[in-house]
């Protein structure tokens, strides 16, 4: 049997089969690595997407002054076929700001007679983005939410 120190020193000096060895060692990592740039590229281009949903919504909003239950939900309708998602990932709701205050109230009725009303239509997109990895035991699944408030008048309350 050779002594261990020897065959170390042998191998040390063999250049042989060296790049065999490196590639061996490196290739699972550039392929880790290139599997990692995919994910977050395909998850920048999801969030990217959905932006591009909320200016449309945005643009919708604006175009339509949607103050019924069944514009909003034709702007919701709107909005799930141009992003792709599912109707329970995407939330319209008619949202009011009275006077100068920074707080959204759910109902007009909120605001104080004689109280100038903003009127705004708030838009939320989420989506649930599972990396590849997660399959084996890694990382957790990532959360995309965009929310938006869309002013689209103002009045005086009666």
């Amino acid at each position: 049997m050779i002594p261990a120190r020897s065959l170390l020193q042998r191998l040390i000096r063999d250049p042989s089969g060296a790049m065999a060895v490196e590639t061996a060692i490196i290739a699972p990592l550039m392929v880790l690595f290139s599997l990692g740039a995919y994910q977050v590229s395909s998850l920048v281009a999801r969030q990217s997407e959905l932006q591009s949903a909320m200016t449309l919504a945005e643009s919708v909003a604006l175009a339509t002054d949607p103050d019924t239950s069944d514009e909003l939900n034709a702007l919701k309708n709107v909005v799930v076929a141009t992003a792709g998602l599912e109707p329970e990932q995407v939330m319209v709701a008619a949202a009011y700001r009275c006077n100068s205050s920074n707080a959204y109230v759910a109902l007009e009725s909120t605001c104080a007679t004689g109280d100038n009303v903003s009127r705004y239509v708030q838009v939320t997109l989420s989506y649930d983005y599972v990396p590849i990895w997660t399959e084996f035991g890694l990382g957790s699944t990532i959360s995309l939410q965009v929310n938006r408030y869309v002013l689209y008048g103002q009045r005086t309350k009666a």
